[in-house]
Formats: structure tokens, C-alpha cells, sequence
């Protein structure tokens, strides 16, 4: 049994532990407390000892193996269904034939159809619809024949009781392996519905950003291509007015250069308050615990643009942080004024699983990451640090007040 990578703060670690435990531990200890005190028991001739016991522990082992297989994650698209081992299921099903067959021949009509049931239930447990249905029927039915059959044979007057119990017992035990089963495929596709919501949220702001970037190059680069071909044409015949388009050409690549930055340093759209409620979103989507302490005078107090869009674009960064480079299972967003000063704090508690090297995957994303946020803060007046306190990485942004111009 191992734990996915991608089960880190989903609660889904110990819940496939516990389901581990109680379908393949509970077919395991069916099977060996209750057969072994039968090979315990006096009566039962030591020739059928030797092959018994070993056809135990062989149903016992692949009992395991391939409940523990059909626990294991499907692919990242959950496409297709699991596959039991093969060698396994020869093995659980050869073991069945011994343990059913040697309590039968000892008219114990309570005991040899328990392994038959355990595999049976194994292999509804790979099985959908109508294919699981037909086989969990067709056992039940057949569950009938033998006991039935070796009563009417012995005349020993129990042919209700061998004929109906095993039929029971293969009902009982197939609702019992399939009910945990049936919970943690639920909460498997829960999880990867989940993952697939924090993609769409990511490529959702990918377009926001691809829209933002096009309609601002779009415009920008149809005009200069249309003057640029106007000035050409002007050339020879009016030098003059194509050199102002050509000027005109200029003015306008300057300033499509200049809108392209803003876009992507974030200065167009980016504010604290909408970065936060979009980390809130993605945070949120992403399994991650978010949750936001705004105090009520920094969010009413008035503050300069530029400044709003700095502490806004380091909420962005300390987030992709987060869904990048660490196993968080919650974060924290505080802003404050504090000492005459706007303070942003970001943690999360994924610094202890992230290793050694979480700091540094926290602190860099790519591109200029927290140190280029750092260097313009400080030419705001401001601050920004981070590192880890204990189990939690914390990210701390600081501008000065509402009077020298600081932002929200």
C-alpha cells in the first residue's frame, strides 16, 4: 500500500488506509481464524492437513494482493478499468477449490463455502453493472448445488441448512467487501473532479491573461501595420507625411511595448482585492484550506493604485508558490495596518513536507518570482520577506500608510 503523491491534503491518505485495512484485513482474518481452528479440530484426518494449510496461506496472500490492486489508483484521467493480476487469480482460485473441497468431504457445511465467497467477492470487485450483478447471482445460485447435494447424499437430514448458508454466506461477504470498495471509488473520483477544477481554474486565468494580451496587441499591431503600409506607399511621392506615420509607427510600438509590460508585471488588472478573492477560488479548488483575515480599516482606508496593484501581485506570486512547489493543507491571508503601515502576510503549512528545500522552491517561480517583487517593493518604500517559521512558510509584505501613498 503507498500513498499518491497527489492524496497529500485531501484526507485521502488515511482514508485508503483504513479502507486497506478493512477490506483486505477482513478477508485475511475470515479466513485464517476460521479455517485454522477447523485444522485445529480433532477430527479432521491429517492427510487433509498438509494441502489445507498450504491452500491458506496461498488464498490468503492473493486474497490481499488483489484487494490491495484493486485499491490502487487508477491512471490521473481515470480512464480504464483495473486489472487483477492474473497469476494471482489463478492462485485464489486453485486455493478455493482445496478449501472448499476438503470441509465438504467432512459434511461441514458452514465452513467450505467461505472461501468460494471471499473469492467471489474479489472478483465482483473488479467487475461493473451487469457483469458484477451476473456473477454475484450466478455464485449465489450455484452456492445451492454442492452442500445441498452432499446432504441428499449422506441422508443426514441438514439439506436446508447446507444448501442455504453458503448461498447467504456468498451474499453476506460480497456485501461486505463492496461497501468500503464502493465509498472509496466515490471519494476517488471526488478527488480527481477536484484536481480537474483547480486545472480549469489555472487555464481559466491563462485566458484571462491570453484575452488581456490580444486585446491590447491587437489593436496596437493593426494599426501600425496599416500606417506602416501608409508610409510606404508615401514614401517618393510625399516624404513628409511618411515620415509622420512613421513617427506615428513609433509613438505607437513605444506604447504597445509599454501596455505589453503592464500587462504582464499585472499593473493593468491586478489588485489586492481582487488577487484575493481569486486566491480564495483557486486555493479553494485546489483541496487547500484558505482562509482570509482582512481588518476592516486597511480594507476601507484609502490607497494609492500602484501601490494596491504591488501587494496585489504579491498575493499572485505566494499563491502559484503554494500550488507549485508545496504539499499545503491550508493557507492563511492576513492584511492589516499595523504601526502606520499596510502588512500582507501569506503562510501555509506545507513547509515541513516540501523538505530542506522548501524555501527556495517558495521563493522562486520563475521568472522574477518574490526577489523582483522584493526590489520594487523596496523602491515603494516598502518590504517583502519570506522564509519558514517551524512547519509553515510565511511570506510578509509591508508598505507605508495611507499618507505616503501605500496600497490595499
Amino acid at each position: 500500500m503507498r500513498d499518491g503523491v497527489s492524496e497529500r491534503g485531501t484526507g485521502l491518505t488515511g482514508f485508503r488506509r483504513y479502507t486497506w485495512w478493512a477490506v483486505p484485513g477482513t478477508a485475511v482474518l475470515c479466513l485464517l481464524p476460521l479455517y485454522g481452528g477447523w485444522l485445529l479440530d480433532g477430527d479432521v484426518p491429517r492427510w487433509t492437513r498438509a494441502p489445507a494449510v498450504a491452500a491458506l496461506v496461498v488464498a490468503a496472500v492473493a486474497s490481499a494482493v488483489l484487494l490491495s490492486a484493486r485499491l490502487t489508483p487508477p491512471a490521473p484521467d481515470g480512464s480504464g478499468p483495473v486489472r487483477p493480476p492474473r497469476g494471482w487469480v489463478f492462485a485464489a482460485v486453485a486455493a478455493t477449490a482445496v478449501l472448499a473441497v476438503l470441509p465438504l468431504l467432512r459434511q461441514n457445511y458452514g465452513l467450505w463455502g467461505l472461501a468460494p465467497a471471499v473469492t467471489v467477492a474479489i472478483g465482483a470487485t473488479y467487475l461493473t453493472g451487469r457483469r458484477r450483478l451476473l456473477l454475484v447471482a450466478g455464485a449465489v445460485a450455484l452456492a445451492v448445488v454442492p452442500g445441498g447435494a452432499v446432504s441428499l447424499a449422506a441422508g443426514d437430514g441438514e439439506f436446508a441448512y447446507a444448501a442455504l448458508f453458503p448461498a447467504g454466506l456468498v451474499a453476506f461477504t460480497v456485501w461486505m467487501l463492496l461497501g468500503p470498495l464502493w465509498a472509496w471509488d466515490v471519494a476517488g473520483r471526488l478527488d480527481r473532479a477536484r484536481r480537474l477544477e483547480a486545472e480549469v481554474a489555472v487555464k481559466d486565468e491563462r485566458l484571462r491573461f491570453a484575452a488581456d494580451l490580444h486585446d491590447i496587441q491587437g489593436h496596437h499591431l493593426q494599426v501600425i501595420a496599416l500606417k506602416s503600409e501608409l508610409a510606404a506607399r508615401l514614401a517618393e511621392r510625399d516624404p513628409a507625411r511618411a515620415a509622420a506615420e512613421m513617427r506615428d509607427v513609433r509613438q505607437l510600438s513605444a506604447d504597445a511595448l509599454r501596455d505589453t509590460r503592464a500587462v504582464v508585471h499585472g499593473y493593468r488588472t491586478t489588485t489586492l482585492d481582487d488577487e484575493i478573492a481569486n486566491a480564495t477560488r483557486v486555493l479553494a479548488a485546489a483541496g487547500i484550506d484558505a482562509r482570509m483575515t482582512l481588518d476592516p480599516a486597511a480594507v476601507t482606508a484609502g490607497r494609492a493604485a500602484p501601490a494596491r496593484h504591488l501587494l496585489g501581485l504579491v498575493v499572485r506570486e505566494a499563491t502559484t508558490n503554494v500550488l507549485r512547489h508545496s504539499s499545503a493543507r491550508s493557507a492563511e491571508v492576513d492584511y492589516r495596518l499595523a504601526g502606520g503601515a499596510a502588512r500582507l502576510r501569506f503562510s501555509n503549512d506545507g513547509a515541513a513536507a516540501a523538505g530542506p528545500a522548501a524555501a527556495p522552491a517558495h521563493a522562486l517561480s520563475g521568472g522574477s518570482g518574490l526577489p523582483g517583487l522584493a526590489e520594487r517593493l523596496r523602491a515603494a518604500g516598502g518590504e517583502l520577506t519570506w522564509g519558514r517559521d517551524g512547519d509553515r512558510f510565511e511570506v510578509v509584505a509591508s508598505l507605508p500608510g495611507p499618507a505616503d501613498g501605500a496600497a490595499r
